[in-house]
């Protein structure tokens, strides 16, 4: 302390009690946010009003027509820190991907899901002295599969795949809906006749998990709705055409579900 030692001694030491004091004094001044260590903090609240969503692809006669992804926001909004906040993100620990944007001009991150699964993503705030504040935020993804088919003899599989394309858990369960209809050939009069048909859900290995025969008659259709449980391993959702001559349609609903384990919505007006 080099203004101190311009003094005699007989002069300092009466003041360093008294400067201690004001030196302790006026370092409790320096912010509720500031660490034991001496870093500055960030308060980092990141308010958001979903963290689940239903990814939709849906299938004209076995292509597919549209991918409708999901997209959430995320509110750095209330975030508030001693030092100026430059920087605010959202890594998604799966894909490794990274969304900034800067905090002295925005405040809302903008995520889109594009594959089902559950997600893990890491949000921070960075002040200018480099400080970096996280938090994780847990989002759940899945996917409806939607299959429409018509005038066919020889129904399309339908490729179900509910492994997670990036890791992490595998879904809980595979809920199908699968309608058949034996439209009839000339509107209120009986031309055609009753159709045979099996649904079977086949493995990997061309075992048949889940089956059944139906038969539907002109005009009317016929439905079938099943869950599964192996979620390890792709299926082949089938229609096999048994036996008659009219045109059948198919319409059908596959939904790969995941247990709810997201983050609860914290959104505040």
């Amino acid at each position: 302390m080099p203004y101190i030692h311009n003094f005699s001694d007989t002069i300092v030491r009466p003041f360093r009690p008294l400067l201690l004091v004001v030196v302790l004094f006026s370092s409790t001044l320096a912010g509720c946010l500031e660490s034991p260590d001496g870093q500055q903090e960030i308060s980092l609240i990141v308010n958001y009003e979903q963290t689940n969503g239903t990814i939709v692809h849906s299938y004209v006669d076995g292509e597919l027509q549209s991918a409708t992804d999901v997209t959430l926001s995320f509110d750095f909004s209330n975030t508030e820190a001693v030092n100026q906040l430059i920087s605010f993100g959202i890594e998604v620990v799966q894909t490794e991907e990274i969304f900034m944007i800067d905090a002295l001009s925005e405040s809302t991150v903008v995520i889109q899901f594009s594959s089902h699964g559950m997600y893990t993503l890491d949000a921070f705030a960075i002040d200018d002295e480099g400080f970096r504040e996280n938090i994780q935020i847990m989002v759940r993804m899945e996917l409806q599969m939607e299959w429409v088919e018509t005038n066919t003899y020889e129904p399309k599989p339908l490729v179900i795949d509910p492994a997670p394309v990036h890791g992490g858990s595998s879904p809980d369960t595979i809920l199908i809906h699968s309608t058949v209809e034996n439209p009839e050939l000339i509107e209120n009069i009986e031309t055609g006749r009753e159709v045979e048909f099996t649904w079977s859900l086949v493995d990997g290995n061309e075992d048949a998990c889940q089956a059944r025969n139906a038969l539907v008659h002109e005009g009317d259709f016929v439905d079938w709705e099943t869950i599964h449980f192996n979620t390890f391993q792709v299926h082949e959702l089938r229609i096999s055409y048994d036996s008659g001559q009219d045109y059948i349609n198919v319409d059908q609903t596959v939904l790969i579900k995941y247990s709810a384990l997201e983050s609860v919505p914290n959104y505040v007006q």
